[in-house]
């Protein structure tokens, strides 16, 4: 009897040992089914990505079957790189893909959502320069980042107030931001929910021109998420899978923004988390501005950006929106 009792608990354990084996294999395997995304950023982490990085750390990218890495750019610009399939996706500009579309040799690349409805930038001086309009641009120095559309911008929002803009100076940047204002500038470019905010901690005040209110045709989307055409024709399942847990990221980044704030602190520590808290506040009534569905895109804004564009040379042939972005993918 105890030889059998025996042999009955040896056998016992064995089974637990295999079916502990068999977990640990298929928790494993599970593991290894995961489809590594890489997503390029446009630039360095920003409040423009909190959703990314919210749906990266409660796992709903992970929930939908996706390894998820999110990088800098190291050695390109966003939209060639994801052309190239360095990236699954990226972070890149209407206007960038416009101009990536309309080259000499196109990029296969396309728009799949917007991150921000509207364009939340403008020009920008020091509130006591007596700058606050294009008209009173003759004479001043701007200084920007040297984007093919930037002084196509300039040159329209002058025109349209009368100003001649010839008679501007422009300037790269030397990447000192609101503290060149005044010094070795008198006009610059700046996103209101980073730059405009950032100045306003450091106790600088600015005039602020919307370039939205100055051109309705510069309400482009910026920024957009875009992957390659083949990305688009082998997986779309995936890239709906990647859209869905990104819209989620970006919902919550909406209900509670300082707790957004908080997860993108965690991976850009270098940031100071009050300066991130009071963007992610103004962002989280931008993401979904004016829709229903976060990341959905209109032929009306891509056309009209696209005709300025063609307007003042920037490109040679328009391009049907419908070339440029899709929404198929959202949900």
């Amino acid at each position: 009897m105890k030889n059998w009792k025996k042999v009955t608990a040896m056998m016992v354990a064995a089974a637990m040992a295999m079916t502990m084996t068999a977990a640990v294999s298929a928790e494993e395997e599970t593991n290894g089914d995961l489809k590594k995304v890489t997503v390029i950023l446009d630039y360095v982490p920003n409040t423009n990505h909190t959703g990314m990085y919210v749906a990266l750390d409660k796992g709903y990218y992970e929930a939908e079957g996706l390894d998820v890495e999110i990088v800098e750019p190291t050695d390109g610009a966003t939209a060639t790189l994801v052309a190239q399939q360095k990236g699954t996706f990226g972070i890149s500009y209407q206007e960038d893909v416009t101009i990536a579309l309309t080259a000499e040799d196109p990029l296969p690349i396309k728009a799949i959502a917007t991150v921000i409805q509207h364009n939340t930038s403008g020009f920008v001086s020091l509130a006591d320069s007596g700058i606050t309009s294009p008209a009173d641009f003759e004479g001043k120095t701007y200084a920007g980042w040297g984007g093919p559309g930037e002084s196509a911008v300039l040159e329209a929002c002058m025109k349209q107030a009368g100003a001649d803009f010839s008679k501007l100076n422009i300037v790269v940047s030397d990447g000192s931001g609101f503290e060149a204002l005044g010094k070795s500038c008198d006009l610059m470019w700046f996103f209101e929910g980073w730059d405009c905010i950032n100045a306003a901690m450091h106790g600088c005040e600015l005039n602020y021109m919307e370039l939205r209110q100055l051109d309705e045709r510069l309400d482009y989307y910026t920024p957009v998420i875009i992957t390659s055409d083949a990305v688009i024709d082998s997986d779309p399942e995936m890239v709906k899978a990647f859209l869905r847990a990104t819209a989620k990221g970006y919902a919550d980044a909406i209900a509670d923004p300082d707790a957004a704030a908080e997860v993108l602190y965690d991976h850009a520590p270098d940031y100071d988390l009050e300066m991130l808290k009071k963007s992610q506040e103004y962002l989280a009534d931008k993401y979904m501005e004016d829709t229903d569905t976060w990341g959905m895109m209109k032929d009306e804004v891509w056309d009209n950006y696209t005709a300025f564009l063609q307007e003042y040379g920037v490109i040679s042939e328009a391009l049907p929106a419908s070339d440029c972005y899709t929404n198929e993918f959202l949900q």
